[in-house]
């Protein structure tokens, strides 16, 4: 691959990223900009910038590399190179993460500074495609709001704009002062008493609308219970949880 036109967030982003995937360095290519791109608003309305490379024709290389390849490839040269290509098409994916990351974080930012929060810190854990963005601020109840209204919808938010720009798709998860873990706990104590009323009455009982994960704590809670069900009713956002006793 000779030429390569690649989009980024901004033109030297953009430039970055087609010389990671051509292997190559800035001396090495022509660069022409297509387009420097547009910021938009918290993300709406932004247009990415739009670069060509195109990798240099340097005659004395190419008559080394007929020479070279005139010859049979042998084992060891094709052990040699393949880690080498490996390496580099892993690197050109955590580069474009690492940008998709990083484009989050300037999103919740934005965002906070409209909730007038100017002390926000984010600190990021990543394990592959799964990426954890702690929040830090002394306005952490207004990042969380009722019941995790807030934070919830945040993290809503933050899965599309780092899709927008990864190559490969990554799951986020928002948590500020370990709510998260505190949220899964009080659900798992609300499951219990909640089956427990269902068998001690006989009638089924209704949770309040939750997301998806939500409810999946409650369904894993109750799974070890014989004598209830669990089922998810209606669409979301409005989709909240039953149990039925079994008779």
């Amino acid at each position: 691959m000779n030429q390569i036109t690649q989009t980024g967030t901004t033109t030297e982003k953009a430039i970055s990223a087609a010389l990671t995937k051509l292997g190559t360095t800035r001396d090495q290519v022509t660069i022409n900009v297509l387009s420097e791109g547009k910021k938009g608003f918290l993300g709406f309305g932004s247009k990415p910038a739009e670069v060509q490379v195109s990798v240099n024709d340097v005659q004395s290389t190419v008559q080394v590399d007929e020479v070279v390849l005139a010859e049979p490839v042998k084992e060891p040269f094709v052990e040699v190179i393949a880690p080498i290509q490996e390496k580099i098409v892993l690197e050109s994916i955590q580069s474009n993460q690492g940008m998709a990351v990083d484009e989050t974080k300037t999103y919740i930012q934005l965002i906070a500074k409209e909730m007038k929060i100017d002390d926000l810190l984010i600190l990021t854990e990543q394990d592959g495609k799964y990426v954890t963005l702690r929040l830090e601020s002394k306005k952490a109840a207004l990042l969380i709001g009722k019941r995790g209204q807030t934070l919830n919808a945040l993290q809503q938010l933050s899965q599309l704009v780092a899709n927008k720009y990864a190559n490969q798709f990554l799951m986020i998860k928002l948590d500020v002062e370990n709510y998260r873990e505190r949220r899964q706990e009080s659900l798992e104590q609300l499951a219990d008493r909640m089956a427990d009323k269902a068998i001690r009455t006989g009638n089924k009982v209704e949770f309040e609308p939750m997301p998806s994960y939500e409810r999946k704590v409650i369904h894993n809670a109750l799974s070890h219970r014989l004598n209830i069900e669990t089922v998810s009713v209606g669409t979301d956002p409005n989709r909240y949880l039953v149990i039925e006793p079994l008779k």
